[in-house]
């Protein structure tokens, strides 16, 4: 889908947009643009529990708004779980893939360390079943599949973070590709999806730092090119947490409210050290201010 530095957009279509998705949306746009690439978007609507049709138009709405607009046409992932099952299938001729059959209670009984993301470390018990019990199991209960990783430490340079390793047995344990309901994973889809395309640059926010090792070594198990990765920091609301949809934390159907998209381009260039000081300013006029050595590294507590 074309040569050259290509970055993306890929929201989760899961309700409206709040200010730090247009943080990550608007440093990926910069730095593909102002390199003189291209920017693609795919929604992100796998979860059929979480993802509603009328929220994808939202987001290409509000992403228009303020002036962040896109290459081609949008790519919704949920139509595109045929690649997802081809790479499933790779991966499972190769003797990588096991069905796992805990439950959340078993998982999280289980004696294991936690990943910094807060999910503990699968221990690979279904990985040992014997034949017998897992055919036994496989009558009663529909297992999700899971990717047996090896001993293998695997390094990321990030373009914000700097130097990122994750010893993949220990720190991440096998993770799973497919769920008991049939939805790819978020880890699988996105490497097929990425490399499909044509995306050579990803910035997403620092809390999916931890996921870029198993995605680099599943795009080497796959035969896929490897983007580069920015990982920017969070925004963080005035007490300290971490901005959710859920929690309608400066969602973008109140900010519109209140100011215009110049204004909040502007607020968020100032926090991402491109300006001096908050100002109404357009995605354009900050094309040339653009620069990965002035981004912050640490988390924001954001306030307009």
């Amino acid at each position: 889908m074309g040569e050259g530095i290509c970055g993306r957009f890929a929201p989760s279509p899961s309700g409206r947009m709040h200010m730090g998705n247009l943080w990550s949306c608007l440093l990926s746009w910069l730095a593909a643009r102002s390199a003189g690439g291209r920017i693609v978007l795919r929604l992100e609507d796998l979860d059929p529990e979480r993802c509603r049709p009328e929220y994808c138009g939202q987001v290409m709405r509000d992403l228009e708004w303020l002036g962040l607009e896109w290459d081609g046409e949008p790519v919704y992932q949920s139509r595109r779980t045929g690649a997802s099952e081809r790479a499933f299938r790779t991966l499972e001729e190769k003797g990588l893939v096991y069905p796992c059959f805990c439950t959340r209670a078993e998982r999280l009984a289980a004696s294991a360390p936690h990943r910094s993301d807060g999910e503990a470390v699968y221990t690979g018990r279904c990985a040992q079943l014997a034949p017998a019990r897992r055919e036994e199991l496989m009558a009663v209960r529909r297992p999700a599949w899971r990717v047996r990783v090896p001993q293998e430490t695997v390094r990321v340079h990030d373009l914000i973070q700097g130097e990122y390793s994750q010893q993949l047995k220990r720190e991440c344990g096998d993770f799973i590709l497919r769920r008991s309901d049939g939805v790819y994973a978020y880890q699988l889809a996105v490497v097929v999806d990425d490399a499909w395309m044509g995306v050579t640059e990803v910035v997403r926010g620092s809390d999916l730092l931890s996921s870029t090792p198993r995605q680099l070594w599943l795009q080497r198990q796959l035969g896929l090119p490897h983007p580069v990765y920015g990982h920017v920091p969070l925004l963080l609301a005035p007490d300290g947490r971490r901005l959710a949809k859920r929690d309608r934390d400066l969602e973008l159907g109140r900010l519109q409210r209140e100011y215009t998209a110049p204004e909040l381009v502007g607020a968020l260039a100032y926090a991402a050290n491109l300006i001096d000081r908050p100002q109404a300013i357009t995605p354009q006029e900050l094309l040339p201010l653009f620069s990965w050595e002035k981004l912050p590294r640490e988390d924001l507590v954001w306030r307009l």
